[in-house]
């Protein structure tokens, strides 16, 4: 193998760490550099942090945050099956029912628990 085979996926390489360098330095070398108090204050959510970054969170966060997960996770599942539906057929008909529905008892299980309750 000659290093011209090579050539291409140097210069690939080269230009992809360019482009990521390159408006990284010329912002920094070109920009404004004039830092003020303000601009280097904590800033959380309109007013001064007052506790610990460790803080412990309410569990609904991360309930909310599973079912966002389940549910998109869902829908990147029905696209390639919506468009693949001619060719599976009746069983690939059937088995997205089956993952459907137990989707669905867990939305269920999880609403009767009360996890969707913001109060």
């Amino acid at each position: 193998m000659s290093l011209d085979q090579y050539l291409p996926v140097l210069l690939f390489i080269l230009v992809g760490i360019g482009v990521g360098v390159v408006p990284l330095l010329l912002g920094y070398i070109l920009g404004p550099n004039r830092p003020d108090p303000a601009k280097n204050s904590p800033y959380e959510c309109g007013f001064e942090a007052f506790d610990d970054a460790r803080m412990k969170f309410d569990v609904r966060y991360y309930l909310v945050a599973i079912l966002f997960i389940l549910f998109d996770l869902e829908i990147a599942f029905l696209f390639p099956w919506a468009v693949a539906l001619q060719d599976v057929g009746a069983t690939g008909f059937v088995a997205v029912v089956i993952f459907l529905a137990i989707l669905v008892v867990g939305f269920a299980y999880e609403w009767k628990k009360g996890a969707l309750d913001w109060e």
